[in-house]
């Protein structure tokens, strides 16, 4: 796949075709795009994002964002790796910012315990609520065993560590 191809991968493109209930804010604030943002939609949205007029944001490839404005992303940042093994990243309205699972196949165990990127991010404390219709997702369609939110929450940050550090280094 083109890299800047805007079709999402296959799973993501099923995944989207599920109803992500906002529930009065009991649920996931996720509204989900059916293509990644173009590469000038992300350059524009990076460089405003970071301030930085010299960054082009190639890195991401924005699949939705949540209610206030945040994107979700994949992080391009292991070459020569697909799309669906990058890792996920939510990148706030408001500059917050951090890593919300390592690949795709671990992204859907996290919706399947009812957080989604925002809540990961804004509200690591949160109660788990097991979303019946994200865990029957993952459980057909993930490539891996079944995990807690805490748990792809806990290996992402160990895996990602610095980047945080990385986006304050990216920024104006």
């Amino acid at each position: 796949m083109n890299i800047w191809s805007t079709t999402l991968p296959t799973i993501l493109a099923k995944l989207h075709e599920l109803a992500f209930d906002y529930n009065d804010g009991e649920g996931i604030d996720f509204e989900p795009y059916q293509s990644f943002l173009s590469s000038e939609e992300t350059l524009n949205w990076f460089k405003t994002w970071t301030g930085n007029s010299t960054v082009d944001g190639s890195q991401f490839r924005v699949f939705g964002q949540d209610g206030t404005g945040g994107y979700v992303a994949l992080w391009f940042t292991l070459s020569e790796t697909v799309l669906e093994e990058q890792p996920v990243v939510f990148l706030g309205s408001e500059g917050d910012r951090g890593i919300v699972a390592t690949n795709l196949d671990e992204y859907l165990w996290l919706l399947a315990d009812g957080i989604g990127p925002l809540e990961a991010i804004a509200y690591p404390e949160l109660d788990p609520k097991p979303n019946p219709q994200f865990t029957e997702f993952a459980r057909m369609n993930s490539k891996v065993a079944a995990m807690k939110a805490q748990a792809v929450l806990a290996r992402a940050n160990a895996a990602y560590p610095s980047f945080s550090q990385y986006i304050d280094s990216l920024c104006g």
